[in-house]
């Protein structure tokens, strides 16, 4: 059976917390930064945790499935 790899592209956007938590960043924050308010752009900065429905297909690509 050959070894589980990490999918990349999902590796770059999600962080694990200590606890087991997934994250991800905000939309909206990457281009056309100039027309939108400042206290828009200071929202997108948070981070959210992954709906639960995605969890366990986030997990699988991460290889932290159990």
């Amino acid at each position: 059976m050959p070894k589980m790899k990490t999918h990349k592209g999902m590796a770059k956007r999600i962080k694990i917390t200590g606890t087991g938590k997934l994250l991800r960043r905000s939309a909206n924050r990457n281009h056309l930064l100039a027309h939108k308010q400042s206290s828009l752009k200071r929202e997108y900065v948070k981070e959210f945790e992954i709906s639960a429905g995605d969890t366990a297909n986030v997990k699988r690509m991460l290889g932290t499935y159990k």
